[in-house]
């Protein structure tokens, strides 16, 4: 019996632990690196890699060796008849005997061997493959690189609500201490109401405040998930501290590296739709060409009253044909001119695109190395900021409680002192996003 029972515990406990739910737990790279493998998006690009590699393999077997097999049956319930001269039969000539030629049932079994030979479409199609392999592949780097973007974005969103939260808790204590000295001192008679409902307005708002940074706490980190490519109320915790990761992201040898225009991801998918342009203008020449395909086709038919086709001495008779067939384009009333012409300026367009896209990326990278050292500057003037804010209002506390300083004084001061903290945790997200935006511009880790 007490073997039962302890079986029976093993049981329970078993089945308990393997229904606690997995909690994650993450620096920011490791959000990074897991998100690659699992986002939904970056799994889709594998999966549009993938089906590239088969759509170019699909490009190349139509040119190669195909067999294709056929069976018909066919059963004439009523037969068609023909009339001839009875005289053929020794009867009256001017007279017509009728007759059923052949019998009700058939069968054909054949396979036809088609080749190839000559297809300018197919040869660009070949060629065109591997631009378009490029353009898969890039495709999945700048889904990899928004993905590293969102991820950045989405933690630090979550370490500021994480942040908010601890300070607006904090400020919450020292206002209800506050609020309880000056009740006290309004109920002993020496200090007035208005105080008192001063710090209540302070104390109401903050606690406000603090509500909805809770109910943020929980969004971020649920969009934080999301990201990640895993269930979205998954128990996730992060490692790093805000303060501490700002410093790690400010980087002034990242404003100094080389910069090559190539390894721009939207320049490279901006270059592959040149491409593809240029590969349309080919395909729209290549239709003035001729096209040649041999064929070579084997089958035998067999005829029965009755349905007698799988039987060994049922007679089959073969035939076959050996052949090609050459298809001359010679008059399209101007229809492939006009397709061509417009391909080629379809392909102008794209080569002015690129030049475009060429000169807007280098704008690109110039305004976000501008806003990543804005960024850090605000950070510095945020945290100095902070620290007068902080003095201020701790001056105006002791003014206030030696009765040299109003609560309306007070109220400003500690209003100062809040907006202050959130300048000071904003500017430290900003100083992450900027980075990962000139990081993507640059493109100098994937």
């Amino acid at each position: 019996m007490q073997s039962l029972r302890i079986l029976v515990m093993a049981l329970l406990i078993g089945s308990w632990s393997f229904g606690q739910e997995q909690t994650y737990t993450f620096t920011l790279e490791e959000a990074i690196a897991f998100a690659l493998e699992n986002n939904y998006s970056a799994v889709n690009a594998d999966r549009d890699v993938l089906d590239a590699k088969k759509q170019k393999w699909e490009t190349i077997a139509a040119g190669l060796p195909q067999i294709n097999g056929a069976i018909g049956y066919q059963n004439q319930l009523i037969q068609p008849v023909s009339q001839i001269p009875a005289e053929f039969f020794g009867g009256e000539p001017g007279t017509f005997q009728t007759v059923v030629f052949g019998q009700p049932q058939s069968a054909v079994a054949s396979a036809t061997l088609t080749q190839q030979i000559f297809d300018g479409s197919y040869i660009v199609g070949v060629q065109a493959t591997k631009a378009f392999m490029s353009f898969s592949a890039n495709n999945k780097e700048k889904t990899q690189l928004e993905v590293r973007k969102a991820v950045t974005e989405a933690y630090g969103n979550v370490l500021l609500a994480l942040e908010s939260v601890q300070i607006l808790e904090k400020n919450i204590e020292n206002l209800e201490k506050n609020l309880f000295e000056t009740t006290k001192i309004f109920e002993n008679g020496l200090g007035d109401e208005e105080s008192v409902e001063q710090l209540q307005i302070t104390l109401s708002s903050v606690q406000n405040q603090l509500k909805n940074g809770i109910r943020l706490q929980e969004i971020t980190l649920q969009m934080l998930n999301l990201v990640m490519g895993i269930a979205i109320d998954a128990p996730t915790q992060l490692t790093e501290n805000l303060d501490i990761l700002t410093q790690k992201q400010i980087d002034f040898e990242l404003l100094e590296s080389d910069f090559e225009l190539e390894n721009n991801v939207d320049y490279k998918l901006a270059n592959n739709l040149n491409e593809q342009r240029y590969f349309e203008l080919k395909l729209a020449k290549s239709r003035a060409l001729p096209t040649l395909n041999a064929f070579v086709n084997y089958g035998a038919n067999s005829f029965a009253q009755n349905f007698d086709f799988l039987n060994r001495g049922q007679n089959w008779f073969e035939q076959s044909i050996v052949g090609v067939d050459l298809s001359i384009p010679i008059f399209s009333s101007g229809k492939r001119s006009a397709t061509t012409a417009r391909a080629k300026i379809a392909l102008e367009k794209a080569e002015t695109q690129l030049t475009e896209a060429e000169e807007q990326i280098r704008l690109q990278l110039q305004s976000s190395k501008s806003e990543y050292i804005l960024a850090i500057e605000e950070y510095e003037t945020a945290k100095n900021n902070l620290n007068l804010a902080e003095r201020i209002e701790n001056k105006n506390q002791i003014k206030y409680a030696e009765g040299l300083a109003s609560s309306f004084e007070l109220r400003q001061a500690q209003t100062q002192l809040y907006d202050a903290q959130q300048g000071y945790l904003q500017s430290m997200v900003e100083v992450i996003n900027k980075k990962t935006i000139l990081q993507t511009i640059l493109n100098n880790e994937l």
